[in-house]
């Protein structure tokens, strides 16, 4: 692949990413601006009126900070999926929008849940999980990369801080392991291994045995050894002959 041929791919995949973040920061905008609180629109587990923040929770924020903090980690973590997982990319973070939230409705506290972070934990668990059960070069490395910069990440999946919704972030985590091995056959072209070029041929190679040794059996070699005996008994006879009929010859 060329330079441009990069360039072109890279800006692709970043593309759906700002798509997702102008909307989340335009709704976000909105309800800042009219001092609207569309918190009521978020998960409220166990309650049917809360089962439509499944799609709405990761589309809103109760603050800046909060929108910030998510913004940033989903844009390079759906960037890569885009750019190294675009085969199952938009199937992927579709299954863990939608699970993610059905796992917060199911499990967590009876309080309304939202925020994207539970995506994002998603997109984490799903590039960490591709390294674990793909084990090729390119999903190890982006694994470890991965996991060295958003390893911190890893204490909100407890309840250390009040005001966080742990139970999304732990449900986007799993959702998002399970979601790696449910693709995990689904190979990117880059990841397919070549087919190994064909033996040359065995005959062209040096051998010290005959290549046919181990094939067979011991009375089978034996027999054939007694042939070869056979064979070099009757043709030094058949060189002994001839010496005699040329001998003949000359006294004639």
């Amino acid at each position: 692949m060329g330079m441009e041929d990069s360039k072109a791919r890279l800006l692709d995949s970043m593309w759906w990413p700002l798509l997702f973040i102008a909307l989340i920061w335009l709704i976000h905008s909105v309800q800042f601006i009219f001092g609207w609180d569309f918190g009521r629109f978020g998960i409220y587990p166990l309650r049917l009126s809360g089962l439509k923040g499944i799609l709405f929770t990761p589309l809103i924020h109760g603050d800046f900070s909060h929108l910030i903090h998510n913004t940033i980690p989903f844009f390079v973590l759906a960037s890569i999926m885009f750019y190294f997982y675009p085969k199952v990319a938009f199937r992927s973070i579709a299954m863990i929008y939608l699970l993610s939230g059905i796992g917060v409705w199911l499990f967590a506290r009876t309080v309304y849940h939202i925020g994207a972070s539970g995506v994002v934990y998603g997109l984490m668990a799903f590039i960490l999980g591709t390294g674990i059960f793909r084990r090729n070069i390119k999903s190890v490395t982006l694994a470890l990369i991965v996991f060295l910069f958003y390893s911190g990440m890893l204490v909100g999946l407890f309840p250390v801080k009040s005001g966080v919704s742990w139970e999304g972030h732990l449900s986007g985590a799993i959702v998002g392991i399970f979601t790696a091995f449910f693709y995990k056959l689904e190979i990117e072209t880059d990841e397919i291994v070549p087919a190994y070029p064909p033996e040359p041929d065995l005959a062209s190679r040096p051998f010290f045995l005959p290549r046919d040794i181990f094939e067979k059996t011991r009375a089978e070699r034996a027999h054939e050894q007694r042939l070869e005996q056979q064979r070099k008994i009757q043709e030094e006879l058949e060189r002994q002959r001839k010496a005699r009929e040329g001998d003949w010859n000359q006294d004639s």
